[in-house]
């Protein structure tokens, strides 16, 4: 129950930061000092959170892979290399929902941290001529990006899932496909208001259909290749930097803005964030105590997987730390873990600390509450979905 009343502090603090518009990274490492003191965190331990922060193989990969995203983008829209594949969508599929939604689409299929910053310059490219708030389409930018974690195998946690629980991944997949289209439905209804089809003269042109090459490029290393996605965006820098021959004024002008203040502070303020979580014992003492109360089923599937969701923001995190207790409560049960999934990535859905998210809010200035006005309504018709469907089955 401390650890409760810990943790609900926490999370006070950060909800008061973000509503007082503090910069996210600056909010997380408040909450990272507020978890220091609530856990008498000792020298040691602050010095180990601030090591792993500093020194772990995904603070380094979390930063080159936003700083590339963003001289990636830089020089796709300085080359028009955007407006070329707006003007291919726009051809193609002529509605202007669908048009906005195919781009966090088809790169949500990249399992990488932080891809919605990735998709968002075409969402605000697709968007630019409607009147649609920031929040509206930080809404369509953060709620395309994430059905794909339900159903694709390229994503380590529904992998990581049937390992833990020895269920057959094809058996995850078929179990969370209603999830999959809740998803896909619900932001459907919560893009209701753009109607309308974009009027476009002539054919897509053969230069508008190749300004998808890079974007394909970057989806053949890391999909087919196998290729990590902060080396597949390096390689794809220099390709661009070699293919439009751009010159050292232009590179420093790209990389001074990949390599921002903001990124750095956000990625700290994450890193320490879930550092301190971690080193505190904060997620552990949490499934201990569901353990140790011997709660009713139904109530671990539903708040233990959610509530470390809504903790860490990652799949991964609610899908290691969790999956392994409830195995031990009702065996290899693929109804039960497919619930727990759905609970789970509900909870990740709407963490404070999901990078996604976060840099979502970050790129199109939205408000995080007027933002969580859209995500929460269409995150709890997901998870009625899978307790009717838990229930039922």
């Amino acid at each position: 129950m401390a650890d409760l009343l810990r943790l609900a502090t926490v999370f006070l603090v950060i909800l008061l930061l973000l509503r007082r518009k503090w910069n996210v990274g600056y909010v997380l490492m408040a909450a990272s000092a507020a978890l220091a003191m609530l856990y008498l965190m000792r020298p040691g331990m602050l010095l180990q959170v601030v090591r792993n922060t500093v020194t772990g193989p995904v603070t380094l990969k979390l930063l080159v892979a936003l700083t590339f995203i963003r001289v990636f983008e830089f020089i796709l829209r300085e080359k028009a290399v955007l407006d070329k594949m707006m003007g291919a969508m726009k051809g193609i599929f002529r509605n202007k929902k669908a048009v906005i939604i195919s781009m966090p689409l088809l790169i949500g299929m990249l399992p990488s941290v932080g891809g919605a910053y990735f998709s968002a310059p075409m969402v605000a490219e697709a968007t630019r001529d409607l009147s649609m708030a920031p929040e509206e389409k930080a809404f369509a930018n953060y709620w395309f990006r994430h059905p794909w974690e339900f159903t694709l195998p390229l994503y380590p946690g529904i992998v990581l899932a049937s390992v833990l629980t020895s269920i057959e991944l094809r058996t995850f997949i078929l179990l969370n496909l209603a999830s999959f289209a809740t998803m896909f439905v619900t932001g459907l209804y919560g893009m209701r208001g753009v109607r309308g089809r974009y009027e476009k003269e002539g054919p897509v042109s053969a230069g508008e259909f190749r300004s998808f090459l890079p974007i394909l490029g970057l989806l053949g290393l890391v999909i087919a290749g196998r290729v990590e996605l902060h080396t597949a965006l390096v390689v794809m820098v220099l390709v661009l930097i070699l293919f439009f021959r751009l010159p050292l004024k232009g590179l420093t002008v790209a990389f001074r803005h990949g390599f921002s203040r903001d990124v750095i502070v956000l990625i700290a303020g994450v890193m320490l964030f879930k550092e301190a979580l971690e080193v505190s014992g904060a997620v552990e003492n949490i499934s201990r105590f569901f353990s140790e109360k011997e709660i009713p089923i139904m109530p671990v599937l539903l708040l233990l997987p959610f509530i470390t969701g809504v903790l860490t923001g990652i799949t991964v995190g609610f899908v290691g730390s969790t999956f392994p207790l409830i195995l031990s409560l009702t065996g290899p049960d693929p109804h039960a873990f497919a619930l727990a999934f759905a609970s789970g990535f509900a909870g990740v859905l709407l963490s404070p600390v999901h990078v996604c998210l976060i840099l979502t809010k970050e790129y199109f200035r939205a408000d995080m509450w007027e933002v969580y006005r859209k995500t929460i309504p269409s995150t709890t018709a997901v998870l009625l979905v899978a307790v009717l469907e838990y229930l039922v089955i």
